[in-house]
């Protein structure tokens, strides 16, 4: 399930940010050991020789076998996530051969998402483990459905070209205001503000649906692109509202933003850690209200919605992110963009 993203895309001029989603084990046999099969020996006085000799070698080998490579957040998976992950990869091989058809070695090929390369024939890797459980999370641990958010995404990443969205040099004087990363917060997640009010001339924006959402999509990979996967691997946005009104409601803008929520929520599961709605018009903050019973209480609490001016959105932004990371037109002291 998504992070609202429809309840702002409902009610606003530019798109809603990001996501966020809430929410048979098939084990390859061991190759055989050196050493493993026990020598046939003459028979001589003393203890029979038996298979047993060498179970100490095979039992290590299986140990080894079934270790997981850890990193801090796949130390924090429950014992559920982790047998749902192991089901899930144990057919990533079918699940890009069914992404992929078109591609003969779509099943032995790896495949790089958000920086992180997914090897189907070698699985095991603890940044595949963290792309992959978002999937999963988003799809409350069922692997069919993660399954199937999987291909999906995967299928749209090629045909929207999203590599080709991030070479795309974009006008600075349309889009240079609209999104900025600055700073990280007191867990280490990197911050990324939507400015909506930033350009007053919508036409520009939003003319052309299929450019803004390229570099929306562009934007959102870049954002992406400063989480490890090892310490965090997911961001804090900020969607500030000034200069918004009720003009900035056209047509081209809801189609816009209705577009993004759709991608956002259908192909970026699981990366957001907070979300702070800042300086928004009173005519959008009842529509918060009217939706806030249909969202899960996973996701209201990850949602804030502040008033206007730096002191008072400092007063909600400073216990999550340090005052020098903070530009001070959010009442933090730096200074910012």
């Amino acid at each position: 399930m998504s992070e609202s993203e429809s309840v702002w895309a409902a009610s606003h001029v530019a798109e809603p940010s990001v996501e966020d989603d809430e929410p048979t084990t098939v084990a390859a046999a061991a190759a055989p050991q050196p050493g493993a099969t026990p020598t046939v020996l003459a028979r001589t006085p003393g203890p029979e020789p038996t298979s047993a000799l060498n179970a100490p070698n095979l039992i290590e080998a299986a140990l080894e076998d079934d270790k997981e490579p850890q990193n801090l957040l796949t130390e924090k998976f429950t014992d559920a996530e982790w047998k749902a992950l192991k089901e899930f990869r144990s057919n990533l091989s079918e699940i890009f051969k069914e992404a992929f058809p078109e591609q003969e070695d779509a099943g032995t090929t790896p495949y790089k998402l958000w920086g992180v390369t997914i090897n189907p024939l070698i699985p095991k890797d603890a940044r595949v483990s963290v792309v992959l459980m978002k999937f999963l999370r988003a799809r409350n641990l069922n692997p069919l459905e993660a399954k199937d958010m999987f291909i999906s995404t995967l299928r749209w990443r090629k045909s929207f070209n999203v590599d080709e969205a991030m070479k795309e040099k974009f006008p600075e004087d349309v889009f240079g205001k609209l999104g900025k990363t600055y700073g990280k917060d007191k867990d280490g997640h990197p911050i990324a503000y939507n400015l909506y009010g930033a350009n007053k001339d919508l036409d520009a924006v939003f003319g052309d649906t299929q450019r803004f959402l390229r570099w929306r999509v562009a934007f959102m990979e870049e954002s992406i692109a400063l989480l490890d996967f090892e310490t965090v691997d997911q961001m804090v946005q900020i969607h500030d509202y000034e200069g918004v009104g009720m003009s900035s409601r056209t047509p081209a803008s809801k189609n816009a933003a209705s577009e993004a929520s759709s991608i956002f929520q259908g192909h970026y599961p699981e990366f957001l850690a907070k979300k702070f709605f800042v300086n928004v018009p009173s005519f959008l903050t009842w529509i918060f209200w009217i939706f806030k019973p249909l969202l899960s209480a996973a996701t209201v609490a990850k949602m804030s919605v502040v008033g206007s001016g730096p002191k008072t959105i400092g007063s909600a932004l400073l216990p999550v992110i340090p005052a020098d990371q903070l530009p001070k037109r959010y009442g933090g002291d730096a200074d910012g963009f």
